[in-house]
């Protein structure tokens, strides 16, 4: 166990992997409202949406509109997913969307090809020409995300020695194409992880590359996921992601109606009250997280939205 961090990076990835999975298309003007009201709360790293065909996902049409109509704020970089190539000629083509050459992958072959229509082989062999598309973009790729690095309700338990395998391997593709890769996201896509899985993971990976950076995606499908965060913040991790409300859960991982990601509020209320450094306006986030409820038209399972923080009792 190490000290705890001081401060803590957390990605708002609400108006992406949350929405995704919502009955309730959202129209731009209500995207572009959650946004904001998120960069009011302090968020400075958002995903604010995908560039996928809207026939496979329909909750994801008009993300370049959406782009266009964010505001520009010092430090604020908004951030968004595609699978293919022209998904990344049209993130390119707004000139807002955070470019960091991400390569992605899936530790289950079953869910690979649910997810993205791909085995893992397939993944792996097309990482060259991706490097030449960010290459030509001007951007150097170095880092990786790996979903279902903890479990796969497809396969079941994914060992550690596979997801490091895994890493070695696209290390391997990144070196023979003139990069290398600096920072990985371990996603725990169907809520298998527990704390001492991700404890032994963690440690598994700093232990073969120092320093390589981690951020965890964790998914509270079964109450675990501030749990698991607070077990990767003792082992030093900074960076996390998180959904506003605890929207969320992916549409291809056969889980319907189950939870979401961690909610943004309840992670930013775990670090407040260690006295960890979010950036976050933790009132702010809970009115972000109202307003979340409201659009997509369902209770959402945040704890810290329906209970608020504890500042307002400490005044009393």
């Amino acid at each position: 166990m190490t000290d705890l961090p001081n401060a803590v990076t957390i990605q708002e990835v609400g108006p992406r992997d949350g929405l995704q999975s919502e009955a309730r298309v959202l129209t731009t003007d209500q995207k572009v409202a959650l946004i904001n009201a998120l960069v009011a709360a302090g968020l400075r790293e958002i995903e604010v949406g995908s560039f996928v065909n809207p026939k496979a996902v329909p909750q994801m049409a008009g993300t370049a509109e959406v782009v266009a109509r964010l505001p520009d704020v010092p430090g604020v970089n908004y951030r968004a997913l595609w699978l293919n190539p022209k998904g990344l000629e049209q993130a390119i083509a707004t000139g807002r969307v955070a470019m960091d050459g991400k390569l992605t992958l899936t530790a289950s072959d079953t869910f690979s090809k649910r997810n993205t229509n791909r085995s893992i082989e397939e993944t792996i062999g097309q990482m060259p020409v991706w490097i030449g598309l960010y290459r030509a973009a001007g951007v150097t790729p170095h880092a990786l995300g790996l979903m279902a690095a903890f479990g796969c309700n497809f396969e079941g338990e994914v060992p550690p020695e596979k997801v490091l395998g895994l890493i070695a391997r696209v290390k391997s593709v990144m070196n023979d194409n003139g990069s290398d890769l600096a920072h990985v996201r371990l996603a725990d896509t169907m809520g298998w992880a527990n704390p001492a899985q991700v404890t032994r993971l963690v440690d598994m990976v700093w232990s073969r590359w120092p320093e390589m950076g981690i951020r965890l995606h964790l998914h509270d499908t079964r109450g675990l996921a501030v749990a698991n965060a607070f077990a990767a913040m003792q082992r030093g991790v900074r960076e996390f992601d998180a959904a506003v409300g605890g929207l969320g859960g992916c549409p291809f991982a056969a889980l319907k109606g189950a939870a979401g990601n961690v909610a943004t509020e309840d992670l930013a209320f775990m670090c407040e009250e260690m006295g960890i450094e979010t950036g976050v306006n933790l009132e702010r986030l809970v009115e972000a997280a109202s307003l979340a409820e409201e659009l997509v038209g369902r209770p959402l399972v945040g704890k810290v939205m329906k209970a608020g923080a504890l500042a307002r009792y400490r005044k009393h």
